[in-house]
């Protein structure tokens, strides 16, 4: 699998977090949570703990191609630690710079994570009830 991901345009990085599920799982009792479907057909859900406006930890899941899992892996990686402001700053330049390379027709893959991300924070404004 590692050689046919290679030859397929993926980084050693990008390949090690697929392999590895890096990131991959629910968090039991999150901050906030969205799921997203995008215009592939991928569908992705992030899951948040947030407190004190920053991010403690950071999941996903989905139902899509490698693409996704190392978009939505990288992701969670990018935005652990970061305030919220610093979240919603990173972009898909971000997630392939992060990752080294990904094949260029898995672009789409980088923007459901990022539009799924944004739409997860975006579903916060307003609560009262977030952990400071």
């Amino acid at each position: 699998m590692d050689e046919l991901l290679k030859k397929s345009g993926y980084s050693k990085k990008a390949i090690w977090y697929y392999k590895n599920k890096t990131n991959v799982g629910i968090i039991k009792y999150p901050t906030v949570s969205f799921m997203y479907k995008g215009i592939c057909g991928d569908t992705m859900k992030i899951y948040l703990m947030i407190e004190s406006n920053k991010i403690v930890n950071a999941k996903f899941k989905a139902i899509g191609c490698a693409g996704a899992f190392t978009a939505g892996s990288a992701l969670m990686e990018l935005i652990k630690n970061k305030s919220v402001t610093e979240a919603r700053k990173i972009c898909e330049l971000d997630i392939v710079d992060h990752l080294g390379s990904v094949p260029n027709k898995k672009q789409d893959c980088i923007y459901l994570a990022i539009k799924t991300l944004q739409k997860t924070l975006n579903s916060m404004k307003g609560r009262k009830n977030i952990k400071k």
